[in-house]
């Protein structure tokens, strides 16, 4: 006899849902999906060792399990934190957990130039989305800002290092893809950077990837680099017989002409299938590709902005006879007035 699938049960933000030992409350609420799930700029689901940097995720644990229902001291990093049996979470229902993440997102920004309008990444920034929806008027924040000089990773990729929030991604999925370390984290504190330490150029054959696990405009395609808006390209899934990596992308057109090309991302922006440089960088050629069908965007989305599948015409207006006599009389008192 096969040994019984033991799940738990967790609430969040009054929504139960069962799941398997060991997973997080991040996790569990992205099987439940919708607005209740936690953002997330540094956890990246394929990446060993990724979250707990950001701290964009945090919740509010109001019951810890049904053995033990008192509620955790303070807000605690869902992507980190694993599921008990009972527990109940809070997430958008608590403002505790919405003021604390306003906060973290002001501290985000502390160092963050205004870079949106001239930012690739603008139109598909996490942080823009956040600063957005929790994002303050101003800033408290009354000493000189940290900067740095833009660095050329090689030819393809250039390190916007003003805009980086170091959530460590662009290091693990280096660390996770290439025999050797390319990259880290140099200095402490307010001084960290992310750096090859002697600017040497990135050139293995899928470290183009750390360009679509970066959250903000950190790291930029430099092919790429100001030839338009994401919301004036159309995306395309496509895919080829590449003997590297699956060839599975996403084609960005602007009209018949192919700008960039980047893994396909899932519903929570993360890269189902990491890609080789050779299909991102050297095949931007229509008749490199299998095209499939065009790719899902969100329909809040400025990416799916004008972008229709079908016609959805708006519902008719139904004639008020009342109004449109106020509006005769309107007509002959303005007239009576000339």
């Amino acid at each position: 006899m096969a040994d019984e699938v033991v799940k738990l049960k967790v609430t969040i933000d009054g929504i139960p849902v069962d799941v398997a030992p060991g997973t997080t409350i991040l996790n569990a609420a992205r099987q439940i999906g919708g607005d209740i799930v936690p953002p997330a700029m540094c956890y990246y689901s394929k990446l060993e060792g990724s979250g707990g940097k950001c701290r964009t995720c945090l919740v509010k644990v109001s019951k810890g399990s049904e053995k033990d229902p008192r509620p955790m001291p303070k807000l605690v990093a869902s992507c980190r934190t694993t599921v008990m049996d009972g527990m109940e979470v809070q997430n958008i229902t608590s403002p505790e957990v919405v003021e604390a993440r306003k906060g973290v997102v002001e501290i985000l920004l502390i160092n963050h130039p205004l870079d949106c309008p001239i930012c690739d990444q603008a139109g598909e920034c996490k942080l823009q989305d956040l600063g957005y929806e929790h994002g303050a008027e101003g800033t408290r924040y009354e000493f000189e800002r940290r900067t740095f000089e833009r660095i050329d990773l090689g030819d393809k990729i250039q390190l916007h290092m003003n805009r980086c929030i170091l959530c460590y991604r662009c290091v693990y999925v280096a660390n996770q893809l290439t025999e050797e370390r390319e990259h880290g984290i140099l200095n402490r504190g307010d001084h960290s950077e992310i750096s090859t330490h002697i600017e040497k150029a990135l050139d293995h054959d899928f470290i183009g990837n750390v360009i679509d696990v970066c959250p903000v405009g950190a790291l930029t395609d430099r092919t790429f680099r100001f030839k338009n808006r994401v919301w004036f390209t159309k995306p395309i899934d496509a895919h080829r017989d590449c003997p590297t990596c699956s060839g599975k992308v996403t084609l960005w057109y602007k009209g018949e002409e192919v700008l960039r090309v980047t893994g396909r991302k899932d519903e929570f922006g993360e890269v189902e299938d990491f890609i080789c440089n050779t299909c991102r960088f050297e095949t931007k050629n229509t008749s490199d590709w299998v095209l499939e069908h065009p790719t899902d965007v969100e329909k809040e989305s400025v990416i799916g902005a004008n972008h229709y599948k079908q016609f959805d015409p708006p519902a008719v207006i139904k004639e008020d006879a009342d109004l449109q006599l106020a509006n005769v009389e309107q007509l002959h008192r303005t007239e009576r007035l000339k």
